[in-house]
């Protein structure tokens, strides 16, 4: 398994940023974990998988971070 992306402590846009740089570097279908503790990260990300086309398979939201597995469409 890869390492997550560790975003903590970044806030709004760099989470999703990253995020969609992260994925351009991956293969259709691989998935990337991203750890992100802005609450914002919790629209942003999906809604720029949704702009992408990339799906996100879950949200965990933990004490002090949001957990997203996401697969690159």
């Amino acid at each position: 398994m890869d390492e997550p992306l560790n975003l903590i402590g970044l806030k709004c846009p760099l989470p999703a940023l990253m995020t969609k740089r992260a994925l351009a570097q991956r293969a259709s279908g691989e998935i990337l974990t991203v750890w992100a503790s802005d609450p914002l990260a919790a629209v942003d990300i999906p809604h720029m998988c949704g702009e992408e086309g990339h799906s996100v398979e879950s949200i965990i939201k933990e004490q002090t971070r949001t957990v997203f597995r996401i697969r690159r469409g």
